[in-house]
């Protein structure tokens, strides 16, 4: 099977002329990977389309939202009746209501929620509630962690336990960057040395629970219930991130799946159906503080907007109606990964997989993946390979070696297969060439 990709050259020659890398988000651009970027035109279930006619087996599924698959009857039908009373309004619409009260009921520890535009703008208001609410300034954020495109989240590590952190983008300033501090994932003792060398200063605690922008990286036994017990202890609003993981995991999310009950928790695209919006909700006695009802200020004309709202009813109905869909979902990605490696052993490698329900990623290290570092030790190169050798066998995959891939429930067990049997032969190509 050999692919063309000339019309999608074609258009990224076209891109770079009017958009800054000729992408609208960064990784799309391949850079992590090498060659061009496909163009997509279209998608429908399981499967992908680009502009050149290829037809791919689809593992990102827009970076998690679109779990039951792309185009689902249900969603387009919804957003097809929606949008013939106009895009947009400005004001209150049922459907919030209606999300609201689905969102509070498939997740337990969100008692209110406030709509918004993109997982950016929900973790970016569920930090200054925080700090509303408790009066603090500073907040601790887990270094690999992505929470968006936000002054305060762009912060490269410090050394040690207390020392600031500083920008790692141009732009952000040092006064923003000080009252953000770093600890590495999964290392309890680092948060301890942050909050006693800064005490009563520390408004929240922001973290994926399961981190999805470093590869799939998995909680250590005791790590999450160790940050709940701090961040109790301390008065500090713990925060979790659950753009990636919430409705994907399970209805409740990765709070759900390791019994753990956050302060606050954001959410993000899947919320409406795969459409621009994202949410923060939680205690009722701290979402109270946001305004018009508090202080806290935030506000977006397009928050709610009935599209989006519509298609993420249609979709989070479907979940709530049909749980068995995680446990399905779960159960063959479980399989398939242990047949990668054991495809693998067969070749005599011992890559690294970690994998949890449909989140799930191989990494180019025989060593454990458990943080920010380890990740970091991982052959790209390599991975660059085998991407576009998947690529040509029409499996596509995130073009980044740190990014966790996301199955979808309209896979076959056809397309399973298919993975495999690409995985394999790609395996072979890359350590033979």
């Amino acid at each position: 099977m050999s692919f063309s990709f000339s019309k999608s050259q074609a258009y990224f020659e076209a891109a770079q002329k009017q958009i800054p890398g000729g992408v609208n988000s960064p990784v799309r651009a391949f850079k992590a990977v090498g060659g061009t970027p496909i163009f997509v035109k279209r998608a429908q279930g399981a499967y992908l389309f680009d502009e050149d006619g290829n037809r791919y087996i689809e593992l990102i599924n827009s970076w998690g939202p679109m779990i039951l698959g792309h185009a689902h009857p249900a969603v387009t039908e919804a957003v097809s009746r929606a949008v013939l009373d106009s895009p947009s309004f400005g004001a209150p619409t049922v459907r919030e209501i209606e999300m609201a009260a689905l969102i509070c009921k498939m997740v337990p520890s969100i008692e209110k929620v406030r709509m918004v535009n993109s997982g950016t703008e929900a973790t970016m208001s569920a930090v200054r509630l925080a700090r509303g609410y408790t009066g603090r300034d500073k907040f601790i954020k887990i270094e690999g962690c992505y929470h968006g495109h936000g002054d305060s989240f762009l912060i490269a590590a410090g050394s040690g336990a207390i020392t600031f952190g500083k920008p790692n983008s141009p732009g952000v300033t040092e006064g923003t960057a000080k009252d953000t501090l770093l600890a590495p994932y999964n290392y309890l003792e680092a948060i301890e040395n942050l909050v006693n060398a800064n005490p009563n200063q520390i408004a929240a605690l922001i973290i994926e629970p399961v981190a999805g922008n470093m590869g799939c990286i998995l909680p250590k036994k005791g790590y999450l219930e160790g940050l709940r017990k701090i961040c109790t202890e301390k008065g500090i609003v713990l925060i979790f991130d659950e753009v990636m993981t919430g409705f994907r995991l399970a209805k409740g999310g990765a709070q759900e799946v390791f019994g753990i009950t956050p302060d606050l928790t954001t959410l993000g695209k899947i919320i409406g159906g795969g459409l621009p919006v994202g949410a923060y909700g939680g205690k009722k006695e701290i979402m109270d503080y946001v305004s018009p009802q508090g202080s806290v200020y935030q506000a977006g004309t397009l928050s709610g907007n009935p599209i989006a709202m519509a298609a993420g009813l249609a979709l989070l109905s479907l979940l709530d109606a049909n749980p068995e869909v995680y446990h399905t979902l779960n159960t063959k990605v479980t399989e398939l990964t242990a047949e990668m490696q054991q495809i693998d052993r067969s070749l005599g490698l011992t890559y690294t997989y970690n994998q949890i329900g449909s989140m799930m990623n191989p990494f180019f290290t025989t060593a454990p993946v458990e943080d920010f570092e380890s990740a970091k030790k991982c052959d790209t190169a390599l991975f660059g390979k085998y991407f576009h050798a998947m690529l040509q066998r029409g499996v596509y995959l995130a073009p980044s070696q740190f990014e966790s891939w996301f199955f979808s429930a309209a896979l076959s067990d056809a397309d399973y297969e298919h993975i495999l049997k690409a995985h394999k032969a790609a395996m072979m190509e890359i350590h033979t060439a």
